[in-house]
């Protein structure tokens, strides 16, 4: 934990409203400017790197709303992930248990892609036998573990490989652009549409997609639980499998990834190697919002007919996209784009949904508090759909309308855009026709 950044913390309070956990419980630990507190009396040796620090630090989503609303700019992001860091060192909060899941999880499957989609294909054919519905009607199963089988997401039925080619070129346009498609990890084993609608969006607007089959995690995942070394890994295997210097950019469509994708130059010790690799690419990391308003994406065209239905839609902001990007106009200009479509802004669209990565797994009660007030806040818009653009919000926000049996849609905007595109080239001389796809599409 750097002292420096410590100390700019004025501790002014300003980030206490926009703390989810802080405004929970009110408690000062809970907070932003608490925890820093911690870290400051650790880092001057008053105080003792302690299993109740460590808990305290795995308590707080990471979700950066303090980052955004501090007056003096302080790096929460950067002492978050410093400490956590420091926690696994120590080995604090270590039982057997817990070592065998993060060993298994975050040093082996999250490693290699042809080993997660291994795993993926042993949970598609487990869901496709029943096995999933089979386990969690067994009465004598701990409510806790049935609410854990629950979160386990359906498997796509084709990872991003098999249904993007490495390299694509547009056909209706000219090439205007050549970038890189970025797959993730679980956004490819449980949101492969959403890479392929990613693609296709791209192509549509002039640009040339390469999408090399052997990528993997990007390591964010590592980095926000404190594993910096396996993420400096995972980051090289990205740097090398892309050609960084042909793109004009690398394009992301998950939040939580994106947010780390553009700052992989940290990792890395200044004057290296990929340290130099590493700012190259930082440069040219855009969320795919970010670079469809960059490029001026092509607008869908507005349907001809006199009697057009408005479908209701709303926004939930992913945490990562706009208080670690600081991207919130954009994915907003683009559902504004759409025709049929009547925009409804959410009441605090920019508060944690609780998902936060693997938070909702490893803090149940608190994230499902936070998904409760999310979902309060979605009915009060009267939307049939609900759109945000990351892979862990848009799973668990599904999860919570389920659970309060409420028939709205989640969906990526930009699958939505793919969709009006579609459309167009589709059905092009039947404005009827038009009407119908959409609303069978959307609802």
């Amino acid at each position: 934990m750097d002292p420096a950044v410590i100390q700019k913390c004025i501790h002014c309070g300003m980030c206490l409203p926009s703390c989810p956990t802080y405004q929970e419980t009110k408690i000062e630990r809970n907070s932003p400017r608490g925890r820093i507190s911690l870290m400051r009396a650790i880092a001057e040796k008053r105080m003792d790197l302690t299993a109740s620090f460590a808990h305290e630090l795995y308590f707080c989503l990471g979700c950066l709303a303090c980052q955004t609303a501090c007056p003096v700019g302080v790096d929460y992001k950067t002492l978050f992930e410093a400490s956590r860091q420091d926690i696994e060192k120590s080995k604090i909060l270590n039982n057997p248990l817990r070592l065998l899941a993060r060993t298994f999880l975050i040093k082996y499957l999250f490693l290699s892609p042809r080993r997660l989609r291994t795993f993926g294909r042993l949970l598609r054919i487990y869901q496709r036998m029943g096995l999933d519905r089979f386990f969690k009607s067994l009465p004598f199963l701990p409510a806790k573990l049935k609410d854990l089988l629950a979160q386990i997401p359906s498997i796509a039925p084709h990872f991003s490989f098999e249904i993007i080619p490495p390299r694509e070129l547009p056909i209706n346009s000219p090439t205007r652009w050549k970038v890189g498609l970025l797959t993730g990890c679980v956004q490819d084993l449980v949101f492969s549409k959403i890479n392929r609608d990613t693609a296709d969006v791209l192509l549509y607007n002039g640009c040339e997609v390469i999408c090399p089959p052997e990528q993997g995690c990007c390591g964010s995942l590592h980095a926000h639980n404190g594993e910096m070394e396996t993420a400096e890994r995972l980051a090289k295997k990205l740097l090398a499998v892309f050609p960084i210097e042909e793109l004009d950019a690398i394009i992301t469509n998950s939040a939580g990834c994106g947010s780390h994708l553009k700052h992989f130059s940290d990792l890395f010790p200044p004057g290296t190697f990929w340290r130099q690799k590493a700012e190259v690419w930082d440069k040219k990391v855009y969320d795919i919002h970010e670079w469809l308003i960059k490029i001026g994406f092509s607008p869908p065209h507005a349907f001809a007919s006199t009697n057009q239905s408005h479908t209701v839609i709303t926004y939930h902001d992913a945490c990562h996209l706009c208080h670690g990007q600081k991207i919130k106009n954009e994915p907003r200009a683009i559902l504004h784009s759409l025709p049929c479509v009547q925009f409804i802004e959410l009441e605090e669209s920019d508060h944690c949904c609780g998902s936060a990565g693997i938070y909702n797994i490893l803090q149940p009660e608190m994230a499902h508090k936070l998904l409760n007030k999310k979902i309060e806040k979605i009915k009060k818009t009267n939307a049939s759909i609900v759109c945000t653009a990351n892979p862990g919000c848009l799973l668990f926000i599904e999860k919570g309308l389920k659970k309060h049996h409420l028939n709205i849609q989640t969906i990526h905007p930009i699958s939505l855009l793919a969709q009006y595109y579609k459309m167009k080239d589709r059905d092009r001389g039947s404005v009827e026709k038009k009407e119908a796809n959409l609303a069978r599409l959307i609802h």
